[in-house]
């Protein structure tokens, strides 16, 4: 599983979905669980309460869990803005088997990029309990990779996601 974290408009599905295509390059097919679509089937109804971001997030990390005992490949990009939410997750995998991914992008960016003019409605208050702006978003303490969406592009970003997954063996530089 590789988890990507971040805020909204921090590149993660952007990067999650050039991964995804750079994996097929070495013969490996992957399932991406990007947090928007999952919010609109997998976790319809629940709202953004704390606690509803946590199911939300145990959903994702649950189905995840079960491509990865599977032997697929699981690429998910959330928010998943709570430190002990995203460490359930990891506690859902072999030590081995969890790749987690801080999209670092500071907040004035993600909402320079903010195509849906979310973050302009939650600065208007019409919108509560956004991450980043009346929400908190905790880092995580110890991510595998952090990557910087702002002096990198989401194909360098993948790249070294893949180099990663590279090192611990998952797929094998004969293929590229």
């Amino acid at each position: 599983c590789v988890w990507f974290t971040g805020l909204s408009g921090s590149g993660k599905s952007t990067t999650a979905e050039l991964l995804s295509q750079m994996l097929l390059e070495f013969g490996r097919q992957s399932t991406v669980l990007d947090g928007d679509v999952v919010r609109t089937h997998l976790s319809k109804g629940l709202g953004f309460s704390k606690e509803d971001r946590d199911t939300n997030i145990l959903r994702i990390g649950f189905v995840a869990s079960e491509i990865s005992r599977h032997g697929g490949v699981a690429i998910c990009a959330a928010v998943s803005p709570y430190r002990h939410a995203r460490n359930e997750v990891r506690a859902m995998f072999p030590a081995d088997r969890f790749i987690e991914v801080f999209v670092d992008t500071p907040l004035d960016v993600c909402e320079s990029r903010d195509t849906k003019g979310m973050y302009a409605k939650a600065r208007r208050g019409e919108i509560k309990n956004f991450t980043g702006i009346d929400d908190l978003y905790e880092p995580p303490e110890d991510p595998e990779i952090i990557i910087d969406t702002v002096n990198s592009s989401a194909g360098q970003n993948a790249f070294r996601v893949v180099e990663i997954l590279k090192g611990q063996g998952f797929v094998g530089p004969e293929r590229l």
